[in-house]
């Protein structure tokens, strides 16, 4: 029922852009939100309650007041509403978690020794500002990262060049002293000149300029230099190999998908640069609970570029904003230069929507994993188990097994350990494949309980304990390969269950029928978290044993080229492409070799 008060007040409502805010009976705001038409659009709340989301419906019959403010367009009115709700925070608005201050990287250029540091306030102030970033461990990260590839001065000391002595921070390559003079400040300025084209995804100019300054201490007989400058080039080129996705992507944009689970939306970002991805960041939407995708990712899209200093031409989106031309305009403002919003339903755009909202579908699982680790959480899920695969004591220990290789070649098997619900790496176990030849999943999945069980039967150490219940990644036909081996070994009295990742499927010995547990099931998910840990510990050992046989089998034949090379190699380079790519005064300069012999490599290879 309307109260006489709100119903004076909706007819007294302008027909002018702007800003309304939603009260309850105590004068707290429920919801703030903007409006081309403030009349028509704060009406709607009150007219056409049936029509309104079950969220909307439940605000709608708090509202004891509401207050509006006039604006002289749509995009004064969008800005405006952010503010609000920032300072504000109602709770009836999707937000972002703990959106109080973003961390930045900031560079000011200005300074005559300029650092790079962490910042949470966005200024006016002429320096550069790379971010937001989604957490305090995430912008440790790359700062970690950048650190690790150029040499620039984390101190906040006043440098005169006329210390006695450097820090720490010199001797382990992190600094260049300019401290004690032992670098000019235009050298310096191309260090910082390098970083921020790292950070704007421009890594192949720092590479070129970073080849050019090689080359020439390589000519000057500077082999020193020359290796550290290597270093420095081997170092971005891991980072661009890891900023290749699975499919083409061109120019810049940012590409956000989320995933919803009742009141949390995760979104995640990928920032393109330069035809790279050069990040990614993940947030928390809250307020999400029976809201429509569109709305929540125009909360996003409009708090998130609120608060950041760059934007790029084109956001491709997993779902439509509301009021986009507004939002574009706006955008565009704050750019200074036209921005476009895409919903790609086909091609390479699309597919590149679809990795991010994967991640993002995967993101949220991996958060409301952190979220079962309570110890509430965990004993409910253990005590679910235990109930649902019909075992006989709670499963306090549990053992996950998985087979990785590529047709039999290389071929590993894992043994991953919970212990009350949680990860005991000390206890895991590796193992590689003696008996089997080709591609069988079953006989080396055999081969490998065989062998764990025969072990406990002398062992006095952690093979000696005995699990509550054995887990097999994948079907029936595991399930019985692991059972027979499991008898033939003397051990017919551990529980024994196998997950197959399709449907999730759990089978047991006493069933023919498989176990479905709700996707939200908090035992399932515990069951797919050791699941997915022993397939990657698999993993992990396969793609070692496997990077390792092929990058010397293919070294072998090349003369001069021993066990030691080949190992100073694999250590400098990490891959057979690398090798192939790297100039030949990248090789030179490796422990143990010479420029015929990096010829030599070069010609064979």
């Amino acid at each position: 029922m309307i109260s006489n008060l709100i119903t004076e007040q909706l007819r007294q409502l302008p027909t002018s852009p702007g800003v309304y805010l939603m009260r309850d009976t105590d004068g707290g705001i429920l919801y703030i939100g903007k409006a081309a038409n403030l009349h028509h659009r704060v009406r709607s709340y009150f007219s056409a309650v049936q029509k309104l989301s079950p969220k909307l419906k439940r605000m709608v019959a708090r509202v004891n007041d509401f207050d509006f403010f006039v604006t002289t367009s749509e995009q004064e009115a969008l800005i405006l509403e952010l503010n609000l709700i920032k300072r504000h925070r109602p709770s009836y608005n999707v937000q972002l978690k703990d959106d109080k201050t973003f961390p930045y990287l900031k560079i000011n250029t200005s300074e005559d020794w300029p650092r790079v540091h962490i910042t949470r306030r966005l200024e006016e102030d002429g320096a550069r500002y790379f971010g937001p970033f989604a957490s305090g461990k995430s912008i440790r990260q790359t700062l970690k990262t950048i650190r690790g590839i150029f040499p620039f001065r984390s101190c906040s000391k006043a440098i005169t060049g006329t210390d006695l002595s450097p820090c720490l921070e010199y001797h382990i390559g992190h600094c260049l002293a300019p401290c004690i003079g032992a670098i000019s400040k235009s050298e310096y300025d191309v260090v910082i000149k390098q970083v921020i084209l790292f950070l704007e995804g421009k890594q192949e100019k720092v590479i070129q300029e970073l080849e050019s300054k090689m080359k020439k201490a390589a000519e000057a007989l500077d082999f020193e230099k020359a290796a550290l400058i290597r270093d420095q080039i081997q170092a971005v080129n891991r980072v661009i190999e890891g900023q290749r996705i699975a499919t083409t992507v061109r120019g810049e944009q940012d590409v956000i998908a989320f995933a919803q689970d009742k009141d949390q939306a995760y979104v995640q970002v990928f920032f393109i640069r330069s035809s790279k991805l050069i990040g990614r960041e993940s947030f928390i939407l809250q307020g999400a609970r029976s809201e429509e995708p569109s709305p929540i990712m125009t909360s996003f899209i409009k708090q998130f570029y609120n608060s950041t200093p760059y934007i790029p031409p084109l956001l491709l989106l997993q779902y439509p904003v509301e009021d986009t031309k507004i939002i574009e305009s706006w955008l565009q403002s704050k750019k200074g230069a036209k921005v476009n919003i895409q919903v790609p339903r086909q091609g390479n755009k699309n597919q590149l929507v679809k990795i991010v909202a994967e991640n993002a579908e995967q993101g949220l699982e991996q958060l409301k994993i952190k979220q079962l680790a309570t110890p509430g959480s965990l004993t409910a899920a253990l005590a679910e188990i235990e109930k649902e695969l019909h075992l006989p004591c709670t499963p306090l220990r549990m053992e996950g097994y998985d087979i990785s290789n590529i047709q039999g070649k290389a071929a590993v098997g894992s043994m991953v350990v919970f212990d009350k619900g949680k990860p005991k790496p000390s206890h895991y176990r590796r193992f590689r494949i003696k008996t089997v030849s080709g591609a069988d999943d079953y006989a080396m999945l055999h081969e490998v309980l065989k062998r764990r069980f025969k072990q406990s039967r002398d062992a006095s150490d952690t093979w000696a304990i005995l699990p509550d219940l054995i887990l097999i990644d994948g079907g029936k036909g595991q399930l019985n390969a692991a059972l027979s081996a499991m008898s033939e070994a003397g051990v017919n009295s551990v529980p024994t269950a196998s997950l197959a990742k399709e449907n999730e499927e759990i089978f047991i010995p006493a069933s023919s029928l498989p176990i479905i547990l709700p996707r939200s099931s908090q035992g399932l998910q515990l069951l797919q978290r050791l699941r997915d840990e022993a397939h990657r510990f698999a993993l992990g050992y396969h793609q070692k044993i496997h990077k390792r046989e092929t990058f010397a089998s293919s070294l072998d034949n090349i003369p001069g080229i021993g066990p030691k090379r080949k190992r100073a190699l694999l250590k400098q380079f990490g891959s057979l492409r690398a090798i192939r790519e790297a100039p030949i005064e990248e090789l030179a300069v490796t422990a143990g070799m010479s420029r015929s012999l990096a010829i030599r490599i070069k010609e064979h290879l």
